[in-house]
């Protein structure tokens, strides 16, 4: 078993990781419909966020119980793989949070989210519903008339903008109902309860990183998730497995929307990637680029028990074409190495992780170092 997981903020190049590696299925174990992970193969090029990041291998996915489902944007991503002739194959867990119009409307005109870092989405406003036992899962809209009545209550657990919510969802609750029937009758996905058996290498494929964990992060500048081990050993029910685990990060640090992040005050040289998936979200304001801190990336390693006590792990350092100077810092010290052999190994060793990979682009091939 195989274990993809970002040591930064997000954005670290884990989709083209996991298209990379060899498995038999791909499980999404945190988050949901926020992720955006970038893949290119064969000439294709296509950012998922609601399949698995090697469906253009036609590797299947399992959607755990620990991510929401955006019934719209499931349905929206299948025809944009159906046209490039890719037929996925979906597996959802009947107990996911289903994410609703009103928690997408309540997402993106709350202060609260949009000061403390959001996608828009409704990730976050879906998983404080189900908290407040106001929940709908993927097994309750294969019963009409059980959607119909939690909808209901749904829009009157948002009872401070139920009002704007009927006069601006119309059609966009139209479309929720399409898609949730879509989902309940297509082929391209299966209601399922558990890990589906008969896959012999399965591979975890994180979301957000480790310093966007609801425990390890900045709160509140933090996502509604576990983006660590926690959720995979919850799903094996055991911590007695051996998990390949793959830590990735680019050369630099990165940050959408608020929240602290180091060495912004530092000049740098990063370039600019014109390609960038996921820059100048509505929501979240430009792109935040400064200077590596391995620091932050121990930090985050160290709070997560299982990653911490792990002997089998492989740091992932892409994106190393953006930088022109190998400079890091580490506890607020500047380290400048002569040359990329000489970066890689200073950070291997800070962070006590002999195996490394490396990349040159988001997309580009991954090597050994």
């Amino acid at each position: 078993m195989k274990a993809v997981i970002g040591l930064c903020f997000g954005d670290e190049g884990k989709g083209r990781v996991v298209d990379f590696l060899d498995h038999s299925l791909t499980i999404r174990f945190s988050g949901g419909q926020q992720a955006g992970h970038g893949v290119i193969r064969n000439g294709e090029k296509h950012t998922f966020s609601n399949f698995g990041s090697s469906t253009l291998k036609g590797i299947p996915t399992y959607w755990s119980k620990f991510c929401t489902v955006d019934p719209v944007g499931m349905i929206r991503e299948l025809n944009e793989l159906m046209k490039i002739n890719v037929n996925p194959l979906i597996y959802i867990d009947g107990d996911s949070p289903i994410t609703t119009p009103y928690d997408k409307f309540y997402n993106t005109n709350s202060k609260n989210d949009l000061d403390h870092g959001t996608c828009g989405v409704g990730v976050g406003s879906t998983i404080n519903r189900e908290e407040h036992f106001h929940s709908l899962t993927f097994n309750d809209i294969f019963y009409p008339l059980i959607l119909d009545i939690k909808l209901n209550y749904i829009k009157n657990f948002y009872n401070d903008i139920a009002s704007r919510c009927r006069a601006e969802l119309g059609d966009l609750m139209n479309e929720f109902l399409e898609c949730c029937y879509k989902l309940t009758t297509l082929d391209n996905f299966k209601l399922t309860y558990g890990i589906p058996q008969n896959y012999t290498d399965i591979l975890f494929e994180g979301s957000q990183g480790l310093l966007l964990d609801q425990w390890y992060g900045f709160f509140p500048h933090v996502a509604r998730t576990n983006t660590g081990t926690k959720n995979i050993i919850n799903m094996l029910g055991t911590d007695k497995i051996d998990l390949e685990l793959y830590l990735v990060t680019r050369a630099y640090q990165t940050r959408h929307g608020n929240g602290p992040m180091t060495n912004e005050n530092i000049d740098n040289n990063i370039k600019i990637d014109p390609d960038e998936i996921n820059k100048d979200n509505k929501y979240q304001g430009i792109f935040r680029r400064s200077i590596l801190d391995v620091s932050l990336l121990k930090y985050g390693i160290d709070k997560d028990k299982y990653i911490r006590e792990s002997k089998n792990k492989t740091l992932v350092i892409t994106c190393l074409d953006h930088i022109t100077e190998y400079v890091f810092t580490y506890n607020g010290k500047m380290t400048y190495c002569k040359n990329e052999k000489e970066f890689i190994e200073n950070i291997s060793n800070k962070l006590e992780i002999e195996k490394v990979m490396v990349s040159h682009s988001p997309y580009g091939e991954m090597n050994y170092h």
